[in-house]
């Protein structure tokens, strides 16, 4: 149903001129293996086995290897539509895939023009587990400009967050089987079905449903419908401690390699806040409002808990899935140290 061959030639198409730019200065593999002792000593959380070198890409590149990731992630689902809609006319069917496709190329192609890195693990068992560290030199060197800002500062904040995404990954054995298999469930929950005879334009309540669904959480959380929300939730509470926990180690263990880094800090906010109507618009329908929130929500949980707790307190987050917080503890920091303080054996009679 989906012309995933078409979703790749759009998103690159959408990349713009400068595309395929991957001209970043300096050692990337050396700012790489800086950037993880900083965070390793911070964090003290140990990897357990050689994180991926840092990798210069442009959008193009980005956009390729993230229809690839899309594909087998949602690969189970896309089976089960593929054979509820296969009694659909081959004309009918072929137009939905590229309409599809273009749809899915779209959105990937306008994320490549504002992602600066990605720690890229597959979350599908259809793809290797082999991980990328990926820094989108075009992106980067626009930002750069436009905040005015040195380039090697910038790039070496945005690969400490990168690295604390690797080591997180690497050192938490748990996390990545964790976060499959909550996905994994997300997608076996959803029903769907295709009833080639009742295939029609959706009408203005139709979509102003699917809007009323989606403002909350995205196209999954439209598609997964609020039954799924229980599941959802475990979901966003677990990606937040894992966006939140880099942002608050992009600061704290990038301050000694980047001079200016408050003022970093706030051109990245100020970016993340700064988008047009349609943008913003795009933003929500994608998810990626509940992703900044994620950033900010996670950010703000954290720089707590390390504030009452130290970094082993935060640390604890990371001991067993069954310790993450819920929605409610994002909010109430106090309440998640108090449910995860290790308690005290009674003394031997």
């Amino acid at each position: 149903m989906i012309s995933w061959e078409l979703a790749e030639r759009v998103a690159g198409g959408l990349g713009g001129e400068g595309g395929g730019d991957t001209d970043l200065p300096g050692d990337l593999a050396a700012l790489g293996r800086e950037a993880e002792q900083a965070v390793v000593s911070y964090t003290r959380l140990t990897p357990a086995s050689a994180l991926p070198p840092a990798e210069s890409v442009g959008r193009d590149e980005w956009s390729r290897s993230n229809v690839r990731l899309l594909r087998a992630t949602i690969a189970p689902l896309e089976k089960r539509v593929d054979g509820g809609a296969s009694a659909a006319p081959g004309p009918l069917r072929a137009v939905t895939g590229g309409l599809l496709g273009a749809q899915v190329g779209g959105l990937v192609g306008y994320m490549s023009r504002r992602v600066l890195g990605q720690y890229e693990v597959a979350m599908a068992a259809e793809l290797p587990a082999e991980p990328r560290l990926l820094l989108v030199a075009p992106n980067l060197r626009e930002l750069a400009v436009k905040i005015d800002a040195p380039l090697a500062d910038l790039l070496a904040w945005v690969t400490v967050h990168e690295v604390t995404h690797a080591v997180q990954f690497s050192a938490v054995e748990w996390l990545r089987p964790h976060l499959a298999g909550l996905l994994g469930e997300l997608l076996a929950s959803t029903e769907v079905s295709v009833d080639a005879g009742s295939l029609q334009v959706p009408t203005l309540d139709d979509a102003r449903a699917l809007w009323d669904r989606a403002r909350n959480g995205g196209i999954i959380g439209a598609v997964a419908g609020p039954e799924r929300a229980q599941l959802l939730e475990r979901v966003q509470c677990a990606m937040a401690v894992v966006e939140g926990h880099a942002e608050h180690v992009m600061d704290a263990a990038g301050a000694p390699l980047v001079p200016r880094l408050d003022r970093l800090r706030e051109a990245l906010e100020a970016r993340r806040a700064e988008r047009t109507p349609l943008a913003a618009l795009l933003e929500r329908l994608l998810g990626l409002e509940l992703k900044l929130r994620q950033y900010r929500d996670g950010k703000r949980f954290c720089d707590a808990v390390v504030e009452r707790a130290g970094i082993a307190g935060l640390n604890r987050a990371f001991a067993d899935p069954r310790l993450l917080p819920t929605a409610a503890e994002l909010a109430a920091p106090g309440d998640w140290i108090a449910r995860t303080r290790p308690r005290e054996l009674p003394a031997a009679s």
